[in-house]
């Protein structure tokens, strides 16, 4: 890669994020402006994908809204995310979740990874 486009990516990828990866339970904290107003709302779902790297790094959060499923995608490093926040980690055994959109209820469950001791 390029030594300026490094350097210039670095400026921007300093803020601190967790590691993440598919199947993981996120919070994602968003800055919503609305009108001349500013508030933060958070987005919780299951992490169904990670693309790109550096600057251009983003997740997939999917939720079941009302009985609808809702997918939205964050770039990891945008000045409109606050903070992220783990909340559990899926163990799975792929990359992308894509088949948790074929599926509704218990079958969208996903087993917890135990932590090492």
């Amino acid at each position: 890669m390029n030594p300026i486009i490094r350097e210039l990516e670095n400026e921007y990828t300093q803020k601190e994020m967790p590691a993440m990866n598919p199947g993981d339970t996120v919070k994602v904290f968003v800055r919503i402006i609305e009108g001349n107003k500013e508030r933060t709302q958070a987005f919780e779902g299951t992490v169904i994908k990670k693309r790109g790297s550096g600057i251009n790094k983003t997740i997939t959060v999917r939720k079941i809204f009302q009985g609808i499923g809702v997918e939205r995608v964050f770039a990891i490093y945008s000045p409109r995310i606050e903070k992220i926040q783990v909340l559990r980690r899926g163990a799975v055994r792929r990359a992308k979740l894509y088949y948790l959109r074929e599926r509704s209820g218990k079958a969208t469950r996903i087993r917890e990874k135990l932590e090492k001791r």
